[in-house]
């Protein structure tokens, strides 16, 4: 059975990534792009479904694990009865390859150490052709001991042995100790004394290309180290949260495709939103808004190249009649996704059921309009520059939205049921033409002015008019609605009003009188899981609070003035944590685990958002404080 969605941890060479597990085995690797079928799936199912287990024999060995630095070097140090190892995982960046690297390194005495692996390609589907390397093919640099190091047993570390496994395109070479084949797994026990450095090594390639030889570990950990932590170093953010903050913005480094700059929502498909549910989505692909909403939190923090790259990504995917506009993306623009479910893997503990593809693709969501044009205003400020491209394609999507703002949507949360007027999807459309009215009066772009002026305010009586119930003073999730929706807490984040707005303060009101659970918030209502009936969402009920929305709700209390609340529920929310930094959609307050995809980019970037705020308003106070106590002072003086 798969672990906790909590105890796992990812590496990544941003193209992909592996969740390894807290008992040292790789349940999930997708190869070599986070949309490829999965090798490993254990996440999704079992062992035999596919994973890469390597730890000690005893079973009353413990671990410790933590990134290096800020890093996606992955280090667990294992305590047995007869001596310590540190197993070091990483997938090497920059060269240009698929590989994973698993380092085992004795600390103390001498530890037997066992290797478990099941490769199963096509989600979970192959059972590939394997067999064992010759010696020549084996041979490399990466296993053996370190030199000029001493140990505490006199023992010969194991020769370099491999295997290559094939099926249809697919192949992979492991080098290491040896293996043997049991009942479609391979093998290995070997053992590691003190000062002793033992190597082993995953290799993907297709399967018509020549094996691959093996690297050099040394280097390849030297230069993968070096580039996370330099790229971590140009974080801007100064506050208290610091470390959470970039360890957040490694997250979402790590899920942006290095060649296409594009930025998957999460690195996992089907992790259910509810134990045993069967609200299970495939994430491996690019939304729009998620991708907007990281390339905002990118810009803000001093990651100017990485939205240039993102735009680029931006402006090749969407080009075409802006009336073909998808919400979603593949990794490299690909526009066919559809949804289908597997039979091969039965979800995670037994969540069923798994999809691939995702059929929310078809459709019409109006706020990724607002989003994308929000994102590129942020980028215009941060002084990436337009293109000849660049703005031409922004006045075709306003063209688009002029003659389509007013249509029914599935808004932000993806309704299954019928297309509704969220006041949410209105808001960002009021956000999208009041950033192309900003492109012309603020930055010189030519423009219909008077035209998209217009529309905006007259967008903004129909949000006026029809999205705030008067009797409930509040915003509504939808026209004629009377429910609450924690996407309204985007409202003050877009300017359509001050965070101190009576109206908005209102609504937060109503928010945290309806959808907080465990003080936390959910979405919007969903009933109770018992519930037989189909809800707003067309969906079976029940699901468990959204971690993002939390977040947002810190945002607006620390941008209203409310900077107790917004310290209490930011701890909170940093509970929800798990060991190495990471979080994923929801959470389970009762049973206290992660639910849903992760690492989710959404919550992460709502993290980094909610810390600004935070950092934001003490900064505030403390400049007011300031200020208040020189005029007093200088009152006093000239008294």
């Amino acid at each position: 059975m798969a672990l906790n969605i909590e105890d796992y941890a990812l590496i990544s060479d941003c193209h992909t990534a592996a969740l390894v597990g807290r008992d040292g085995s790789i349940d999930w690797l997708c190869l070599p792009r986070y949309d490829s079928a999965s090798m490993f799936g254990a996440l999704l199912g079992d062992p035999n479904h596919g994973r890469w287990q390597l730890a000690p024999t005893d079973a009353a060995a413990t671990a410790g694990r933590s990134y290096r630095g800020n890093t996606f070097i992955l280090t667990t140090i294992w305590t047995t009865p007869t001596g310590e190892v540190e197993v070091t995982d990483f997938m090497p960046h920059g060269n240009g390859r698929a590989d994973v690297v698993r380092r085992v390194r004795g600390i103390t005495g001498a530890v037997e150490m066992a290797q478990d692996l099941r490769i199963r390609f096509g989600y979970a589907s192959i059972v590939p052709w394997v067999r064992q390397l010759s010696p020549s093919e084996s041979v490399g640099e990466s296993v053996g001991e370190s030199a000029g190091e001493t140990h505490e047993h006199h023992h010969t570390p194991p020769q370099v042995h491999g295997l290559i496994a094939v099926a249809g395109p697919d192949a992979i070479v492991v080098r290491g100790p040896a293996l043997h084949a049991s009942d479609h797994r391979h093998l290995s026990t070997f053992t590691v004394c003190a000062g002793e450095t033992i190597d082993i090594q995953l290799a993907w390639y297709p399967s018509h290309q020549p094996t691959p030889t093996a690297i050099d570990v040394d280097a390849a950990l030297r230069d993968t180290a070096a580039w996370w932590e330099g790229w971590a170093h140009s974080c801007t953010h100064a506050g208290p949260l610091r470390e959470q903050v970039v360890r957040s913005m490694l997250v979402l480094r790590a899920l942006t495709h290095e060649e296409t700059g594009g930025i998957v929502a999460a690195a996992t498909t089907s992790l259910p939103e509810q134990a045993g549910g069967t609200r299970n989505w495939d994430y491996r692909y690019v939304w729009l808004r998620d991708a907007s909403l990281t390339l905002e939190v990118l810009l803000s923090h001093g990651y100017a190249e990485e939205a240039e790259e993102w735009r680029a990504w931006l402006l090749r995917a969407i080009a075409g009649d802006p009336h073909d506009v998808q919400i979603m993306y593949g990794l490299s623009g690909e526009r066919y996704l559809p949804e289908r479910t597997l039979t091969s893997l039965p979800g995670h503990r037994g969540a069923s059921p798994v999809r691939v593809g995702n059929g929310a693709v078809d459709q019409f969501q109006s706020d990724v309009i607002g989003e994308v044009m929000v994102a590129l205003h942020s980028a215009r400020l941060a002084g990436v520059t337009e293109t000849k491209f660049s703005w031409p394609l922004q006045r075709a999507l306003m063209k688009f939205l002029e003659d389509n703002w007013r249509r029914p949507d599935q808004g932000i949360w993806e309704v299954r049921g019928p297309a509704r007027h969220f006041t949410h999807s209105r808001v960002m459309v009021w956000a999208a033409f009041d950033r192309a009215v900003r492109g012309i009066t603020e930055f010189g772009l030519p423009g219909p002015l008077e035209r998209w002026s217009a529309l905006r305010d007259e967008v903004r009586r129909d949000i006026d008019e029809n999205g705030f119930n008067a009797a409930l003073n509040s915003f509504t999730q939808y026209y004629g609605s009377t429910e609450a929706d924690a996407a309204l807490l985007v409202l003050a984040q877009v300017g359509f009003c001050e965070p101190t707005d009576p109206r908005m303060l209102a609504t937060v009101a109503t928010i945290e009188s309806t959808l907080l659970h465990h003080g936390v918030l959910l979405r919007y209502h969903t009933g109770p899981p018992e519930q037989s009936v189909h809800t707003l969402d067309g969906l079976p009920p029940g699901e468990h609070p959204f971690l993002a929305c939390s977040f947002w709700l810190v945002e607006q209390y620390a941008r209203s003035g409310r900077a107790a609340d917004a310290d209490a529920l930011m701890t909170r929310l940093l509970g929800f944590v798990n060991d190495v930094g990471l979080i994923s959609e929801e959470y389970d307050v009762s049973g206290r685990h992660q639910m849903g995809n992760t690492p989710q980019a959404l919550s992460h970037l709502a993290l980094v958002r909610a810390a600004d705020a935070i950092a934001a308003a003490a900064t505030a106070t403390a400049t007011a404080t300031a200020t208040a106590t020189a005029t007093a002072a200088a009152a006093a003086a000239q008294k």
